[in-house]
């Protein structure tokens, strides 16, 4: 299951407004892909993280082997406390992110 995360401005009430937009897409074991859903919250949190797991829960989904995830804050122990048996791992695209903020322009090409 890929689990990501994007702020993006949108318009409330009048003003601009930052908000959170959660994207969880599925993967089925034949390999079909399935946007299970798209959730707007204030901010990245554990506790709106838990609340869209428990979410998928209440929904009918049982076993999620891999979370693939972006660094949201909280998700790790989101997941721990909704899916206690799934692996987590680090989107790839963010870990080589993180790791070009150590090397130098020169080095990375």
């Amino acid at each position: 299951m890929f689990f990501g995360c994007q702020t993006l401005k949108v318009r409330e009430d009048g003003q601009i407004k930052s908000k959170a937009v959660y994207v969880v897409l599925g993967v089925n074991i034949d390999g079909f892909k399935d946007v299970l859903g798209i959730w707007i919250g204030e901010n990245e949190s554990f506790k709106f993280c838990l609340g869209v797991l428990n979410d998928l829960k209440n929904r009918g989904l049982k076993d999620v082997l891999i979370f693939c995830v972006d660094g949201l804050t909280g998700i790790k122990e989101a997941i721990e406390a909704a899916y206690s048996g799934a692996e987590i791992q680090r989107c790839i695209i963010h870990q080589l992110r993180n790791s070009f903020k150590h090397v130098s322009y020169k080095d990375i090409k």
